[in-house]
């Protein structure tokens, strides 16, 4: 949540609190609020208000020498009242008034009158006419107090305030005799005897408006009687003597207002004047001392700690009142607004005007325009404020029409990248033309839940302006009703194209966070083709493209449309030493249609300006056929500046002398830059009068400038601090606030140790004064400006060229810029938060150590001081636990997570960045929740580093994010249970990832509730590392041909002859392009090996690419071949072996391009291999003939054909000399070939049988000795040891293979099937196809392409592209499952294992702590039912009509009884008997140890139970409820006897309470039964309105909740402990509901209804399981199962088990310390287990061959 300001204009992401005060009268009290109250306030507004707080105590260094004069505190002050969100001043008044000040600068006039008064009087004024220096550079010309000397011995300090007291007693006699001249009014006089707190005071809060003093300033009044004890009176009497005392008789006017005077009149006059008028809060406290020991220490400690109280809470309160709870923004949002800030705050730097505004404003007014404006200029010439102030005039210029102005200011953006910069332009555009249009958007703006967003490029509002049923507001823009818009609804397709994309996945209706450039192009194009109309045109103005890092600008030049939409203007700035990016503006705008006024050539629009009054300046601004307007940004006038100059000094109080002014005018001359001006402004605003000033006086250039200003205010302020503090500025990401600064600078040693005096211990706490910083901010507030960054205000650099001469005077090395970044990472990730003392080098002889002193590190030594930065957690949380909100509401540290990731990568700490950060659930959640899910995923998938370890895992978190954005998106906090559902089923792949998982189990314990995973059913889908698209250009070409290379980089040739190039990481394409003279070169066909790819053109020319080289093509070239189709090529060591479809010959080339040879063969050459070596090459041919060949002789050594003569299609060479061939029918022949001086023998010929199919494919891995053989109709294995085969997997019915390849070392292989889009995976052990993986789309894959690193990328033939590890899928298909879907699960007691049925003849049995199933009861027939017995030691089973009675401990079939005629089987709760329940034949009890029937029961007995003490079978007939006896069989008990006449509906058994059952009757009363008594007892009477479901009637144990019904998506309770009925909403239609026994929890399982606008991803359309606390109704948690289930079921152990279509069980935990204070233990390390052991088979129990037992 955001908070938004309440009765104050200010909009900042802060608080500033100035604390006045009496520095001499104060010092216990503010060091007390500095240590105990400041942080701790600063904590909680960070945590709960999401500002910063910073209080500025002027006084706070303990060096009278660093106090800031009384103009300083009048500008921090001033500077609080305007910049702070509430609160801005903070005033201590003790019982001392303070001290009145010399001051600074007196008028020469009053000063001379002074002077004279003073010598009149007798008093010597030799001290203060040396003290003064006139200045006639003041305005007014003015006698300045000159500055003070730096000491730092107290002996001079000592010296310097006896002489400032020497000259006050001038001032202090002087005054009054002008006043009493008349010479100066009482009010003047009063100045000069002012105390700094009350100067501060009065100016704070005099004549001012009621809104700045009502709730934002503190007042603290603490009178003191007998302040002075006895002895100090004493004292005081004797060191004044008589004659210094003022007498009766004296004139008051003549007099010196008292101290005491003064006080009294400020605190009983002024203030509360001000109460009453604009009620100030002030505070008064009375403290009563000891006449005899005055105001001691201890009272003084006492105050302090009371006062430190009362300003925390007040403080507290006043910002609770001001701030008002707020919607908070996603990020994404704030990104987009903070090019709007930028363009406002750069406006205001328009100070001169420019003729070129009017070339922007013609260009802004001529509509017939469809070409964009360039407008260039040298560095510093003030492009950017120009095109910024263009940006806010455009409006005014354009009256006629609403248009909407998109600035962007791409060198200033946080993120420069491409994609960045085309999705804030979507979502400002979209946003522009949803809301009423104008530059800025109000400050209450609070998006809806439903907008574009800039990570997808969707449109996610259901009625907007796009939406050509939805009526517009009042004075929004119409879209013309013929137009056709783009549908851009996230229901619908992410293309922007009109129509669908009917090859899509259905899953492209889902929230994509990673949208490539191309597809953000196209969306922009659309944008920009269907929103801007005649009455609301849209002007874009990028600024900076061409200062963008990595050189971004002209590949982003390249994805604006070409030419320009209607109605679109589009204003582009470049330097004129920029020649590459003017290069790509003139080939991306080739030409353009010019105005009529123009001539088809070029035309010159001719500009006048006046420059002295006799003459003009003519420049041109051209439009030619290249395509763009050029407007030439040229230097400003001299006397311009001049002027401006001298408007500023003005402003400042300032101006130079005639002679000063013409060197001014000399530097103005030499360089006419706008930014030196204003350089030039503060070196001039430092001269006084007498200052000798010279030519070389004056910096010549910009930098020159910066560093003059820089050795200013290194003099002024410090080398140290000036140098760090200006290096943090600069090579933060960002910006800094003030706070981060102060923080930074605390935590530097270097600077901290200028703030500890020598020869006295630091304290335990110590900072960096606040106050220094303010005024060195100050000092630097023209060149430094406030921006807003994702919702706080931070400092920036007006110009880059200062961060580019701070870079070059303090960050020379690459050493010192790590050190930097270091200590901001530190920063930014709390190391030294929370108390945790940083040490501080100290030298032990001279004191602290200065970097520039060299000391030995055994003179040194370390003191441990506590800096106090604030915490740095992620996401903010309350530290109250009173008012601790909801994680809905809590904060996401923003700046957090947009500094740490940078400051660790420029330091080089990948570890830090990859394991703390990627690998972290915490800023995962705060990424997720701030709506940077794209940048997440981004950062994870980021492969340009080699330093980035854990590329895998981090893949495969991008993966999950992915695909789980939709859910995300909209429901942030399910992120942690997104992750765990989905790593748990591959932490035996990747046990890096297990840390990851732990932090999910210690974010649910933090929590306190929630429902994690125990045992994770088998996957439903494999994650993909990337999925991506074809390009939106070509989506309509099918992919011909396709081919990868070892080094991960992939090529496409399309049916219109482009060629497409996919790099690692897979997330960039780049369209090949290639030119023969004036005509584009189109592509046939492509091929790969190693590390190159060989291209071919329509023109028979042929290309190679070595993709680990540079980006060349060379053109190989063969004499031979004017005229060719390729067929394929091999690289060995240097050379490239190149065969020819149809031809007998190979060519083989050398990668230089210089021909060889040709070997020529008896036929057609087929297949090619070369040894390992690169000595020998091995042709298959057609007619089954394989020449072998030596490559460096290019001699023929031998041949060998095929008894069959059949067509080679694939040639293997094995261990021990072997070669293998296989012919085009699937036959192998198997040579030796080690002698090569011998022809090849032949060893051993196989068939495949089918002579009348041909071979598609070969895979072969020499690993696992096995060959693949691909067929149509079927795939062979073969055992390449023995050469055997091994065996055979037939096509599924009606389909045929096309392409298979193995996997995973030979466990798995992958086949696609024609018209299938989806790639099948066989687990080769089991025979079974275990998984299929989904593409991303509808189309057939064309080829499976085997990578490195056991990466498998699928190519569809739409140009899709999907890469899969290996050992996921192999993870995946090895998790246990059973062969149908799970209709029944039973559970042991103590949940150690339960059972399984899936209908088929199997029961598994699960372990609960391996994770996997440990044994397998196999029957003859299906199973039906199935029972356990309480004990755990007999399992009961009914199949095909025949009970089997396990032994659990020893798997044995102990009795196999047929004739039973059952349909249900029980077991009695002590163990003993079971129970055959039949409805055609009797129903039987008998003994579980023999088989032996007890009794028969002749009537048949509905929904039948057994009662809790074994005695009792109880069931339904004809709407009685009847109880039999288990002993006799005879029914002894009737419900209807005992005078209730109605139908029984429900019942159930009582496990606590066994005498009673509670019935449920057709009227719905609620009964209870007590069946030994047959006494009925009604207690509840349901209303009407609801009705029970027997068939989901469940009771708890003792009888306290029953389950009624699920009706839709409402579950109905019964709380019969009190007689109420409870009602829970679910997200959908329930599917099932169970009762825990205990009556703690319910969990059910609903079908989520229609979300997300149709998505069809898995989080959103699947199942969620929910488990709900009976209690009180809340939810404890939920999960998204991402499969269908059948069966649930709660177990005692707080486990809920869901058994699931596919065959899989997953079991899951409930964690809620509500409930008996604790939750369920969940053993995490075991969960991993089955993965390794897929391959292990459980046992298998078998079945007695015949029945044992038979009844009649």
């Amino acid at each position: 949540m955001e908070r938004s300001l309440s009765g104050s204009s200010c909009s900042s992401s802060f608080v500033k609190l100035y604390l006045s005060s009496n520095p001499e009268d104060s010092v216990v009290e503010r060091r007390a609020l500095r240590e105990n109250v400041f942080p701790k306030l600063r904590e909680h507004c960070r945590h709960t208000l999401g500002l910063d707080i910073r209080v500025i105590d002027p006084y706070e260094s303990s060096d009278p020498s660093r106090w800031p004069d009384q103009k300083t505190r009048q500008q921090l002050i001033e500077e609080c009242r305007e910049s702070s969100t509430g609160p801005f001043l903070l005033a201590l008044l003790g019982h001392q008034y303070g001290p009145a000040r010399l001051p600074a600068q007196v008028e020469v006039a009053e000063y001379q009158l002074l002077l004279q008064q003073g010598q009149r009087a007798g008093v010597s004024t030799h001290e203060m006419e040396r003290a003064y220096l006139r200045d006639e550079n003041t305005i007014p010309p003015s006698y300045c107090l000159r500055p003070p000397q730096t000491h730092t011995h107290c002996p001079q300090q000592a010296e310097v305030k006896e002489e400032e007291e020497e000259l006050m007693k001038v001032f202090q006699t002087a005054v009054p005799l002008c006043v009493q001249e008349g010479l100066m009014t009482p009010e003047r006089a009063h100045s000069y005897y002012r105390s700094a707190l009350d100067a501060d005071l009065r100016f704070a809060l005099e004549n001012r408006p009621s809104s700045d003093i009502t709730s934002r300033c503190l007042v603290y009044v603490h009178k003191i009687i007998n302040a002075k004890g006895q002895r100090e009176e004493k004292e005081q009497i004797n060191s004044h003597p008589q004659s210094e005392c003022a007498t009766s008789d004296q004139d008051p006017v003549m007099m010196k207002p008292t101290d005491e005077h003064l006080l009294s009149q400020l605190c009983d006059n002024f203030l509360p004047d001000l109460i009453t008028s604009c009620q100030l809060l002030v505070y008064t406290t009375t403290t009563e001392c000891d006449h005899r020991h005055g105001y001691t220490s201890a009272r003084r400690r006492g105050y302090a700690e009371s006062l430190c109280q009362q300003v925390y809470s007040d403080l507290l309160g006043l910002l609770d009142s001001n701030i008002i709870l707020g919607q908070r923004s996603r990020l994404d949002d704030a990104l987009s607004r903070e090019q709007e800030d930028l363009c406002t705050v750069l406006s205001r730097l328009y100070d001169i005007i420019r003729p070129e505004e009017e070339e922007v404003r013609a260009y802004m007014e001529q509509g017939e325009r469809q070409c964009p404006l360039v407008v260039t200029g040298g560095p510093c010439t003030g492009k950017t404020v120009l095109l910024a102030h263009c940006a806010r005039q455009t409006k005014s210029w354009l009256t006629d029409r609403d248009p909407v102005v998109i600035p962007y200011f791409s060198n200033l953006s946080i993120n420069p990248s491409p994609k960045h910069l085309l999705s804030s332009l979507c979502y400002q555009i979209a946003q522009s033309y949803r809301r009423p249009s104008g530059l800025t958007l109000s400050p209450g703006h609070t998006p809806s839940t439903k907008e574009y967003s800039p990570n997808t490029g969707f449109y996610l509002s259901p009625a907007s302006n796009l939406d050509p049923n939805h009526e517009p507001s009042a004075g929004g823009h119409v879209p013309n009703s013929n137009l056709t818009l783009p549908n851009l609804d996230p229901s619908h397709y992410p293309n922007p194209n009109p129509m669908p994309d009917p090859d899509a996945s259905p899953k492209d209706h889902c929230f994509k966070p990673d949208l490539t450039l191309p597809q953000l192009k196209e969306h922009l194009s659309s944008l920009l083709s269907h929103l801007p109309s005649p009455t609301q045109p849209l002007a874009l103005i990028l600024d900076g493209l061409d200062q963008t890092e990595n050189n971004y600008g002209p590949q982003i030049i390249e994805c604006l449309p070409s030419p320009l939409p209607p109605n679109v203007k589009l204003i582009l700035t470049v330097s004129s030493n920029r020649a590459h990016v003017l290069q790509a503006i003139k080939l991306h705008y080739p030409q353009c249609d010019p105005p009529p006024c123009m001539s088809l050539d070029s035309v010159c629009v001719e500009r006048r300006e006046s420059v002295s009054g006799l003459e003009e300046r003519r420049e041109c601004v051209c439009v030619d056929r290249r395509g763009y307007v050029c407007v030439q940004l040229c230097s400003v006038d001299r006397k311009q500046h001049v002027r401006t100059l001298a408007s500023l000094l003005s402003d400042s109080g300032r101006r130079v002398t005639s002679g000063q002014q013409a060197l001014v005018n000399q530097a103005l001359t030499s360089c006419s830059l706008t930014l030196y001006m204003r350089l030039l402004h503060i070196h001039t605003s430092l001269w006084s009068s007498d200052s000798e000033v010279t030519a070389s006086s004056l910096p010549d250039s910009v930098h020159s400038s910066i560093s003059a200003l820089l050795d200013h205010l290194e003099q002024k302020h410090g080398s140290c601090l000036v140098g760090r503090a200006l290096s943090y500025l600069t090579l933060s990401r960002t910006g800094l606030t003030e706070a981060e600064l102060t923080d930074l600078l605390s935590s530097d040693d270097e600077v901290l140790a200028e703030h500890v005096r020598q020869g006295e211990s630091p304290p335990s706490k110590l900072r960096v004064p606040q106050v220094d910083v303010e005024r060195l901010l100050l000092d630097l507030r023209r060149f430094l400006i406030r921006r807003m960054v994702a919702g706080t205000q931070v400092l920036f650099w007006v110009s880059r060229h200062f961060g580019l001469v701070v870079g070059k005077r303090y960050l020379g090395t690459r050493k010192v810029r790590k050190e930097i970044h270091s200590e901001v990472a530190d920063y930014f990730n709390g190391q030294w938060a929370y108390g945790s003392a940083k040490p501080l080098p100290i030298n032990k002889e001279s004191g602290p150590n200065k970097a520039t002193t060299a000391v030995s590190a055994t003179a040194q030594m370390k003191i441990y001081i506590d800096r106090q930065p604030p915490s740095q957690p992620f996401v903010f949380k309350s530290l109250d636990p009173s008012t601790s909100s909801s994680k809905e509401v809590s904060p996401v540290n923003l700046r957090k997570i947009i500094e740490l990731p940078y400051h660790l990568r420029e330091s080089d700490r990948w570890e830090e960045l990859v394991r703390g950060l990627m690998m972290s659930l915490k800023f995962h959640q705060a990424m997720v929740r701030a709506g940077l899910l794209g940048d997440l995923v981004a950062m994870l998938e980021e492969e340009g580093s080699p330093q980035l370890p854990l590329s895998r895992e981090r893949a495969l978190l991008a993966s999950i994010l992915k695909s789980s954005a939709c859910l995300l998106r909209s429901s942030p906090l399910e992120l942690p249970m997104v992750m765990e559902t989905r790593l748990l089923p591959y932490l035996g792949v990747y046990p890096e990832l297990e840390g990851y998982v732990r932090q999910v189990g210690q974010e649910e314990r933090e929590r306190g509730r929630g429902v994690g995973v125990v045992l994770c059913p088998a996957p439903s889908t494999v994650p993909s590392f990337q999925c991506l698209q074809s390009d939106a250009r070509t989506k309509e070409t099918f992919v011909t041909e396709a081919a990868g290379t070892e080094c991960g980089v992939v090529a496409e040739i399309k049916g219109d002859g482009s060629a497409w190039i996919w790099k690692a990481p897979w997330r960039d394409v780049v369209e090949l392009s290639l030119s023969l003279g004036q005509n584009k070169l189109k592509f046939v066909g492509v091929k790969g090996s190693g590390r190159f790819i060989l291209f071919s053109t329509y023109c028979n020319k042929l290309f190679l690419w070595d993709v680990t080289g540079p980006e060349t093509l060379l053109e190989v070239k063969d004499p031979l071949k004017t005229e060719f189709e390729l067929e394929g090529f091999v690289t060995c060591k240097k050379k490239l072996c190149v065969w020819w479809k149809g031809e007998s010959f190979v060519s083989v080339f050398d990668t230089s391009n210089e021909p060889l040879t040709h070997f020529q063969c008896q036929n057609c050459v087929t297949c090619l291999v070369c040894s390992s070596n690169g000595c020998y090459m091995y042709c298959g041919q057609e007619k089954g003939t394989v020449a072998i060949f030596d490559i460096s002789t290019s001699s023929l050594l031998g041949s060998c054909s095929n008894p069959n003569h059949n067509a080679i299609i694939s040639v293997m060479l094995c261990e021990k000399g072997k070669m293998a061939c296989v012919d085009i029918t699937g036959n192998i022949t198997l040579w030796n070939v080690s002698a090569k001086t011998q022809p090849p023998s032949l060893v051993k010929e196989c068939f495949s049988g089918d002579t009348a199919t041909k071979v598609l494919n070969t895979d072969y891995s020499d690993e696992m000795d096995m060959l693949l053989v691909c067929e149509a109709h079927q795939i062979a294995l073969w055992d390449t040891c023995e050469w055997e085969l091994w065996d055979q997997f037939v096509a599924p019915q009606g389909r045929a293979f096309t392409q298979a390849v193995l996997a995973q070392d030979g466990h798995l292989f992958l086949a696609l099937l024609d018209d299938c889009p989806l790639v099948m995976v066989w687990r080769i052990r089991t025979g079974e196809c275990v998984l299929s993986l989904d593409t991303g789309s509808n189309t057939e894959p064309l080829t499976l392409l085997k990578m490195a690193s056991h990466l498998i990328l699928s190519v569809t033939h739409n140009g899709c592209l999907t890469l899969w590890d290996s050992e996921i899928i192999y993870a995946a298909g090895a998790a246990p499952k059973m062969r149908s879907g799970v209709i029944e699960v039973v559970v042991e007691l103590m949940g150690d294992q339960f059972y399984t049925t899936d209908g088929s003849e199997t029961v598994w049995r699960w372990s609960s702590q391996a994770g996997i199933p440990d044994a397998n009861f196999l029957h003859d027939g299906p199973v039906e039912k199935l029972c356990l017995s309480p004990d755990s030691r007999h399992l009961v089973t009914l199949s095909a009509g025949e009970i089997y009675i396990w032994q659990t401990e020893t798997g044995q079939n102990t009795f196999r009884i047929s004739g039973s005629r059952a349909t249900d089987i029980l077991v009695t709760p002590n163990s003993n008997f079971g129970v055959s329940v039949s409805n055609t034949g009797p129903t039987r009890v008998w003994k579980l140890a023999n088989g032996a029937i007890v009794c028969q029961i002749h009537l048949y007995l509905a929904d039948a139970q057994v009662s809790p003490e074994s005695t009792f079978l109880i069931g339904c007939r004809g709407g009685d409820l009847l109880a039999a006896s288990l002993w006799s069989g005879s029914l002894s008990k009737r419900f209807s006897s005992a005078a209730c006449p109605e139908q029984v509906v429900a019942f159930h058994t009582l496990q606590e309470h066994p005498d009673f059952v509670v019935v449920m009757t057709a009227s719905a009363a609620v009964y209870t039964w007590k069946v030994t008594e047959e006494t009925v007892c009604r207690h509840f009477q349901i209303p009407y309105t609801f009705h029970c479901q027997p068939q989901v009637f469940q009771m708890s144990s003792d009888g306290s909740y029953a389950l009624l019904s699920t009706d839709n998506d409402v579950i109905t309770f019964l709380d019969l402990s009190q007689a109420r009925l409870c009602s829970v909403k679910a997200e959908g239609p329930v599917f099932k509901a169970f009762l825990d026994k205990t009556g703690c929890y319910a969990a059910y399982i609903s079908h989520p209804a229609t979300r997300a606008n149709g998505c069809v991803c898995d989080l959103h359309a699947k199942p969620v399981l929910t488990v709900v606390r009976l209690e009180d109704g809340g939810r404890v948690g939920k999960l998204c199962l991402c499969k269908n289930p059948m069966s649930l079921v709660v177990c005692e152990q707080r486990r809920v088990i869901v058994g699931f279509e596919d065959g899989s069980v997953g079991v899951y935990s409930i964690s809620d310390l509500m409930m008996n204070g604790g939750g369920s233990v969940r053993c995490r390390e075991n969960r991993i287990f089955w993965e390794k052991q897929g391959d292990g088979a459980p046992m298998r129990w078998l079945p007695i061959a015949i029945p044992n037992i038979t009844w009649n």
